[in-house]
């Protein structure tokens, strides 16, 4: 098994793991009550999708 001869600087290694971070959530608008979602799932404050009720939420 080959091993590395010569230890990567810091500047190679920072520059491969520059895209390692996290971004943030895509939240989407819920068409029916206007608060952040994410996209392609039931919003947790109306229980809708696609416009159609799929859950019912408690009322807090």
């Amino acid at each position: 098994m080959p091993n590395p001869k010569r230890r990567h600087s810091t500047r190679r290694t920072s520059n491969r793991r520059a895209h390692d971070h996290l971004r943030p959530a895509a939240l989407a608008d819920c068409p029916k009550c206007g608060e952040p979602k994410l996209a392609h799932r039931v919003c947790p404050y109306c229980g809708s999708y696609k416009g159609r009720e799929i859950v019912e939420v408690a009322e807090q």
